[in-house]
């Protein structure tokens, strides 16, 4: 006998995945949480800074027979939040889940890091996820009489290593979505968190040299598994917290790290 668990519930609905872009064909965490919604019948709107990695995106996407578009705007500026929650409802008429996957790293303690990238950290891994739940929430209530939001934080904010303005902003994230999923649970709004490990993403290969295969093998190597993680793993749990299957599941830090937080800690030169 079927059961409600047994409906993902995501057909028909509507997500915004804020960070949905990624280097050329790369899959990063908000790419693959776009196409594994889309490929479970959601209608996706797929936002970056740049437009053209949220278009390809979206082109992945449609070449799948998916329903998704792109959005433009830098997600800092409170204007920019109300009219990508405005897109998505112009677009398809509801708003039932977020994903909010802006990031951006740094390192160095408090001695070392300057004030003005302090405040930039901040403001990119916090406060855009706070602007745009402040618009995204109403419209979940007034068109879908709930939803569910998906806030990505990083084991760095469970386990320091270096990493000192970033693993701040990280921690106050996963703050964030307790508070939230206390405030609106009466809304009927799930809110949770995703604390990724050193998932192997276009964020890490695309800058600089890249990475080096013996520098992967030394990430893997720090999981239980001895696996490398993807951006796929954090997708996967992003669809699966935005879904039926995680009704009654709210307020919660879930790790995706293969482990390596059951590890002991150390210093790691990249971001995750």
């Amino acid at each position: 006998m079927k059961g409600p668990e047994d409906d993902a519930g995501l057909a028909g609905k509507v997500a915004v995945i804020a960070g949905g872009g990624a280097a050329g064909d790369g899959i990063g965490n908000g790419r693959a949480a776009a196409i594994l919604l889309a490929r479970a019948g959601a209608h996706v709107l797929v936002a970056d800074r740049d437009l053209k990695l949220a278009e390809r995106t979206v082109e992945m996407i449609k070449a799948e027979g998916g329903s998704a578009a792109a959005h433009a705007g830098d997600l800092t500026q409170e204007a920019e939040c109300k009219r990508l929650v405005d897109a998505a409802v112009d677009h398809w008429g509801r708003l039932d889940f977020l994903d909010n996957n802006i990031g951006i790293g740094s390192r160095g303690s408090v001695v070392e890091e300057k004030p003005e990238e302090f405040r930039r950290v901040m403001q990119v891994n916090v406060e855009t996820m706070f602007l745009v739940s402040k618009h995204a929430i109403p419209a979940m209530i007034k068109t879908a009489k709930g939803g569910a939001i998906v806030n990505i934080s990083s084991i760095s904010a469970l386990r320091p290593r270096g990493l000192t303005t970033y693993t701040t902003s990280k921690a106050a994230v996963i703050g964030l979505t307790q508070a939230m999923a206390v405030d609106h649970g009466r809304d009927n709004i799930r809110v949770n968190c995703i604390c990724p490990g050193p998932v192997y993403t276009p964020m890490v290969y695309a800058r600089g040299n890249g990475m080096s295969e013996a520098a992967r093998a030394q990430r893997a190597s720090a999981s239980v598994l001895k696996t490398e993680g993807t951006g796929w793993d954090v997708g996967h749990t992003v669809r699966f917290l935005l879904s039926n299957h995680a009704r009654y599941i709210t307020g919660q830090v879930i790790v995706v790290d293969g482990g390596v937080t059951l590890q002991g800690p150390a210093c790691d030169s990249q971001d995750h």
